[in-house]
């Protein structure tokens, strides 16, 4: 059973450890929760999930009981020993990465390079969310065929958003070239120890059949012009003086744009002129 209010303070107390804000550290206390994820995720014995930032081990010993291989990175390094002492000599297949996930986004799948063939099932630490999703998308090789995050509502409306709308920018444009939305669930602040001030979203998102990436310098480039978001994107470009965004430009006047265009306004299909394809068995 996933660990109620009490236990989990209870731990932290033996621990002598406090949740650190400038982690994102909100244990997940309900069950319910813990059981969604696992079901949206369809975890099968034969899979292998990453975790990032376990805590204290709630979803991954519900993630461990399905039989599947579970590599988990914690950057704490008392919840990382807490996790090896606790889970590890239980089950043969867990296997943690004492690290911070923004510089190993794969962790232990990433440093053994068995990447294919995995899913990503977390409860993300919302200060990183975005610029680990983003390495992800720029490192993994094939992608994860699902991923199942817990996330800020504000970050998951960003993943999600439409052009014209103010959520539209570039994580939008990164995550949508490469999955779709699957389905979104809106979690209460009450199923977390320490209770955040707002609401959290736990979304599924699934592969698309031919995902859409881009390099680093596309998505610098694009980064940069969302930054200026209000303003006209020739005037923006025209700074910028990049041939790739000049090509670009190209291509959007003759898609039928005007030059004084905004950068929320264009749609996905001609951003994506910015990315290119790979074929990957996944």
């Amino acid at each position: 059973m996933p660990l109620n209010p009490k236990q989990t303070q209870e731990i932290l107390n033996t621990l002598g450890h406090s949740p650190q804000k400038r982690l994102g550290q909100n244990f997940l206390i309900d069950g319910n929760i813990v059981n969604k994820s696992i079901a949206l995720a369809e975890i099968k014995e034969s899979d292998k999930i990453l975790e990032i930032g376990p805590g204290l081990g709630t979803l991954s010993k519900a993630i461990l009981l399905k039989g599947c291989t579970l590599y988990a990175v914690e950057k704490d390094k008392t919840l990382a020993n807490f996790l090896k002492n606790s889970l590890s000599p239980e089950y043969n297949n867990f296997h943690i990465l004492e690290a911070d996930c923004i510089q190993f986004p794969l962790g232990e799948i990433q440093k053994n390079k068995t990447k294919n063939l995995f899913k990503i099932v977390a409860n993300l630490p919302y200060a990183v969310a975005s610029n680990w999703l983003e390495n992800v998308l720029d490192i993994a090789s094939p992608l994860p065929g699902i991923m199942v995050l817990m996330l800020q509502k504000e970050a998951a409306e960003r993943y999600n958003a439409l052009p014209n709308s103010k959520s539209f920018g570039a994580i939008s444009i990164f995550l949508q070239s490469a999955y779709y939305i699957h389905s979104t669930h809106t979690v209460s602040a009450s199923c977390f120890h320490p209770k955040p001030k707002i609401n959290s979203t736990l979304i599924r998102l699934n592969l698309r059949d031919n995902p859409i990436y881009f390099s680093t310098e596309s998505r610098k480039l694009i980064r940069i012009i969302f930054t200026q978001r209000r303003k006209q994107i020739s005037s923006i470009c025209r700074k910028i003086n990049s041939k790739v965004i000049n090509s670009w430009l190209d291509k959007l006047w003759d898609r039928g744009y005007e030059k004084n265009i905004r950068a929320e306004e264009i749609d996905l299909s001609s951003w994506q002129l910015l990315g290119y394809k790979q074929k990957h068995a996944n």
